[in-house]
C-alpha cells in the first residue's frame, strides 16, 4: 500500500477525552502525525462524535481543535484545525 498522507503517521498508544460543549469521552489515540491522528473509541457510537471537538491529551498538556474526516466502527480519523 502507498502512504498517500501529507504527513507521515507515527504508531502511539496515548490516553485523551474529545470535549464538546459538555460532551466528554474517553479514547486512545492510535496513531499520530503534525495534521491528524487515528483515534480508538470503545465506549459511545462514533455516530455520536460531534464534527468538530476539542482533543484533550493531558499526559502531554494538549488541547487540540480537530474536525472529523473519517468514521470506523471503533475508529475515528480526526484532522487538526
Amino acid at each position: 500500500m502507498v502512504e498517500t498522507r501529507f504527513a507521515p503517521r507515527f504508531r502511539v498508544a496515548k490516553a485523551a477525552k474529545i470535549e464538546h460543549e459538555g460532551f466528554v469521552v474517553a479514547c486512545i489515540i492510535r496513531d499520530l502525525s503534525l495534521t491528524g491522528a487515528g483515534v480508538e473509541i470503545s465506549d459511545i457510537d462514533p455516530k455520536l462524535i460531534p464534527s468538530k471537538f476539542t482533543l484533550v491529551v493531558p499526559e502531554d498538556g494538549l488541547r487540540l481543535s480537530c474536525r472529523l474526516v473519517r468514521r470506523g466502527a471503533f475508529r475515528i480519523g480526526i484532522e487538526f484545525i
